[in-house]
């Protein structure tokens, strides 16, 4: 009956096969939002110097465990097309040892990660008592990683396996433990000592270790139930077909977060109103993340429906499922971006106090709002790409319009140029508009149903 189930990915109605694996990794998503929403929130009551803290140990967080997404990334790739071609023996096989490899991986980045972790939080130049408390931060959280690399990796053989409904219930659990532990234990609440700063990360823990146990118990009464009883040698082969699937993906990541970063050193650079133009920046991108959480959600889906279709032998069905997926897609992030384009004042003004932030605030948006749909193309058909192995056609696409056009267009228009942060805004959505032109001509071009990733 588990294996069925997954087979029904390749046939059948594929508008409900695209609803019955986009909707649960919704919410999936939403959740994770919800953790870090509340994470800084329950910060802000500590002080802005431990929210300082947060936002930047959460962006080294991101950076380590891109590794394990990276991974799951070619795990889904591999698992998917065996599973759409009913091998089942090869992807329970494939399955242990991503899982091994990710083990493995996160118990030498979490030792590299409390020997180095002095000079790891010198990077943010915290002194003083404020130093140490990083450090204490920081070290919690790294006894989470291991932890977070197994669930990271169990919920990617569940999408792979179209089993996603699992996922779903292991990370409303995680986000559920996450977010009561921070106001439990950071506030002392049920009569147990109030931890502070320490809290927030012990939440994050705790949660990742409870994670892991129910993944755990989940595989063992999924599809995956016999993982544990082949061999737990690890293949050379498998880890040289996983990397080679992955640091595509590793590279897309690190260059999306060094190009936000480089957006800031631009808008720094101005003569005016830099650090209005940063703010809104800040903002708009707080409030762009809502508007992701669809189309990284389709993006997650579109990779299982792609590496199962071509795994069937179905190319045609796998691209008019990423067809289908991206025009569902563009409608629905459109509905989202016209109430946001039309009523920018309201929705920016919750987090934008100052009047100048405000206003700026105002135009990014508006801006913005008129490249969600090409957006939304690139990250639905990149899922496709992804799911067919073809890592590598996603990664110059977007790489590509990254560095050769958003920010050198950014730069010339904001610096040298007479528009400031109108130039870099404009630059974004005119990137964006390359961006999702790109995929599509990547994707329309078919080269991904040849590709070999076995």
């Amino acid at each position: 009956m588990q294996e069925q189930r997954a087979v029904d990915l390749t046939t059948g109605s594929i508008g409900k096969n695209i609803w019955r694996m986009s909707w649960p990794m919704l919410f999936v998503m939403f959740f994770n939002f919800l953790v870090g929403i509340t994470d800084i929130y329950v910060a802000g009551f500590l002080g802005p110097g431990i929210q300082a803290i947060v936002g930047f140990v959460g962006q080294l967080y991101f950076f380590i465990i891109i590794v394990a997404n990276a991974i799951s990334i070619g795990t889904v790739a591999l698992v998917s097309r065996s599973v759409g071609a009913r091998k089942f023996e090869d992807a329970r096989s494939i399955a242990r040892q991503s899982l091994l490899f990710g083990a493995l991986c996160a118990a030498t980045l979490t030792t590299a990660g409390l020997l180095l972790r002095e000079e790891i939080i010198s990077l943010a130049g915290f002194s003083g008592p404020i130093r140490q408390t990083a450090l204490d931060f920081f070290t919690i959280f790294t006894f989470a990683l291991a932890p977070n690399y197994l669930v990271i990796l169990s919920n990617a053989l569940f999408r792979a396996g179209g089993e996603v409904k699992l996922t779903l219930l292991a990370m409303f659990v995680v986000s559920l433990v996450n977010i009561a532990l921070d106001f439990i234990l950071v506030f002392g609440l049920y009569s147990l000592p109030a931890l502070g700063y320490r809290g927030i990360a012990l939440s994050t823990a705790i949660a990742m270790f409870t994670g892991m146990i129910i993944c755990l118990m989940l595989l063992q009464k999924s599809r995956w139930k016999n993982i544990f009883s082949g061999s737990w040698r690890l293949s050379s082969g498998l880890v040289r077909r996983v990397f080679l699937l992955s640091w595509p993906a590793v590279l897309i990541q690190v260059s999306w977060n060094a190009g936000n970063i480089v957006l800031y050193n631009i808008l720094s650079r101005l003569d005016t109103g830099s650090i209005t133009a940063m703010a809104a920046l800040t903002n708009g991108l707080r409030i762009e993340g809502i508007i992701y959480l669809p189309m990284f959600a389709l993006n997650m889906a579109a990779s299982v429906l792609t590496g199962q279709n071509l795994g069937a032998g179905a190319p045609e069905r796998a691209e008019k499922t990423g067809w289908k997926m991206a025009l569902w897609g563009v409608a629905f992030v459109s509905l989202m971006a016209l109430p946001v384009f039309i009523w920018a004042e309201p929705v920016s003004a919750p987090i934008a106090q100052d009047q100048q932030v405000l206003a700026e605030t105002i135009r990014y948006l508006r801006i913005t709002m008129l490249s969600e749909p090409f957006m939304a193309i690139s990250v639905i058909l990149g899922g496709c790409l992804m799911g067919a192995g073809d890592t590598r056609g996603a990664m110059f696409v977007i790489v590509g319009t990254l560095w050769f056009i958003r920010l050198p267009l950014a730069y010339v228009l904001a610096v040298p140029g007479e528009y400031g942060a109108l130039g870099v805004w404009l630059a974004m959505i005119t990137s964006m508009f390359f961006q999702g032109m790109a995929m599509t001509l990547r994707f329309k071009g078919g080269r991904w149903k040849q590709i070999a990733i076995y």
